[in-house]
């Protein structure tokens, strides 16, 4: 009976492929186990890739996806590889907007512009807040809460032999770098985090309110953003900037008590460009669910001492074996915690691991690799849904 009604879930929600094959039966969509989805093994215009997800949440606040093949809607358009990493707050509401509209608006900017550069991308996160903040709009009046839900957003594009990134918030990119004079591997974070845990952050945030003595509060020793929000910049949350939102009904400890003349968090992202040298071997894209637990150097000797199969996978096991061991408990304990009560041992945790490959990232291979679009989880929500969704979990779990 369990297995009938899994296979009509899936028969339902199985993301397809631009081809539109399912990957119902076989590993092309991932697989599930329990409160764990993950993709162990992928090949991508750029080099191979592994992805895993876990719940910790009562609903999984953590989105993400890969895309590889086109990046624009023209023939001839720039070719590559789009990782996006969603780390939502409050709901789940911002991530999966982001997961349901952030790419296409990257296609229709490199599109406009006929390549990809840092000002496509700056636009299409640019375009996805003002199309959030016009949700809030429609949405205020029956769901007024949705102006308290955000989202961390970490994007990862690799095209022409460059590596972009662009953050908002505190995930991270981190490269393997190898040092062949030592055979060591080399940890090198390509983001900056936007958490007011950092001085800079703070100081930042000070520069930007000078006018605003209590901009960031030490609350129970940590500090916050007006003591509410740890992060200083992400799509959503605006009710942090819009002061029309910053009233009833919106539940009061989302409400300041004191208006605001300007936006106090920021949907600016900060983004880099690396060139890919021959060195570079993986990048480890992740939500703070993993950095909580792991350091840089940690997960990339993990990745690069480890085999390539199954590695995002490896890393969130890595990740919650350490979560147990804070907590004085068993590894094996904790994987049979549900979700909502799980939330207390660790964060959802979103791992993509993408190995950089020179030979398959020449324009020659780009016929030969198929596209690729999969979504963390497996789980493909219509574009307009605010209706909450939880996967079936099944009994057994081995991960």
């Amino acid at each position: 009976m369990l297995a009938a009604v899994m296979d009509y879930f899936s028969s339902c929600w199985g993301p397809r492929s631009r081809a539109g094959h399912r990957g119902k039966g076989s590993d092309a969509a991932g697989r599930q186990d329990g409160l764990l989805w993950y993709k162990d093994a992928g090949q991508l215009a750029t080099g191979e890739f592994s992805m895993a997800v876990v719940q910790a949440n009562q609903l999984l606040e953590d989105q993400s996806q890969v895309e590889s093949g086109s990046l624009s809607l023209a023939e001839p358009g720039p070719q590559g590889t789009f990782v996006g990493v969603y780390d939502g707050h409050g709901g789940p509401e911002t991530s999966r907007f982001i997961n349901n509209h952030l790419f296409s608006h990257l296609r229709k900017f490199a599109t406009e512009h006929k390549c990809m550069s840092a000002d496509v991308i700056r636009k299409a996160f640019q375009a996805t807040e003002e199309g959030f903040l016009s949700l809030v709009s429609r949405e205020w009046s029956l769901k007024p809460q949705i102006a308290s839900v955000g989202s961390c957003c970490l994007v990862g594009v690799i095209c022409s032999g460059t590596l972009y990134v662009a953050n908002l918030g505190d995930s991270r990119a981190v490269l393997g770098r190898l040092v062949k004079a030592t055979g060591e591997i080399l940890a090198m974070q390509l983001s900056s985090e936007h958490n007011a845990c950092y001085e800079e952050v703070r100081q930042e945030l000070q520069s930007a309110h000078p006018d605003d003595p209590h901009i960031v509060v030490l609350k129970h020793n940590v500090w916050r953003v007006k003591g509410l929000i740890q992060i200083s910049r992400s799509i959503g949350d605006v009710y942090l900037k819009r002061p029309e939102y910053n009233r009833e009904p919106l539940h009061s400890k989302f409400r300041l008590r004191e208006t605001f003349q300007r936006p106090i968090l920021s949907s600016d992202p900060q983004i880099t460009e690396h060139r890919i040298q021959p060195n570079d071997q993986f990048v480890i894209f992740a939500s703070d669910g993993l950095w909580e637990h792991l350091s840089n150097q940690e997960a990339v000797d993990l990745v690069q001492n480890s085999p390539r199969n199954g590695i995002a996978r490896k890393l969130v096991k890595v990740a919650m074996q350490e979560a147990a061991k804070k907590r004085e408990m068993r590894y094996s304990d904790l994987k049979k915690i549900d979700r909502g009560v799980r939330r207390h041992f660790h964060d959802d945790i979103t791992v993509v691991v993408v190995f950089l490959d020179s030979n398959a990232m020449s324009k020659a291979s780009w016929s030969k690799n198929p596209s690729v679009s999969l979504r963390g989880g497996g789980v493909a929500l219509p574009a307009k849904s605010l209706a909450p969704y939880s996967a079936p979990a099944q009994l057994s779990s081995t991960y």
